[in-house]
């Protein structure tokens, strides 16, 4: 367990870090947390247990095909989050 931890803790780092430091410089102070789980059900519960005000995500487009197929983060987190969802593409 240890060892699948600090992996996942030292890959989210290198993708957090970078952008936390860019926001940083740009007066945003972001707050960062790294989860493991089902991604749709994870994010959603996370935003739901911090009470935030309203989730941003990034939608790569795929069309309804390919989500009926392969379904999409986004679909599973709107399924699974009481929290307001802005979907940016």
């Amino acid at each position: 367990k240890d060892v699948v931890d600090n992996y996942y803790t030292s890959e989210s780092e290198k993708v957090i870090s970078p952008v936390h430091k860019f926001l940083m410089r740009h007066g945003i102070d972001a707050k960062t947390a790294i989860k493991v789980g089902q991604i749709g059900e994870t994010i959603g519960k996370y935003a739901d247990d911090g009470k935030f005000d309203m989730l941003i995500m990034g939608s790569h487009g795929h069309g309804s095909i390919v989500n009926m197929v392969m379904g999409s983060v986004s679909t599973k987190v709107m399924a699974n989050c009481k929290t307001p969802v802005l979907l940016i593409r």
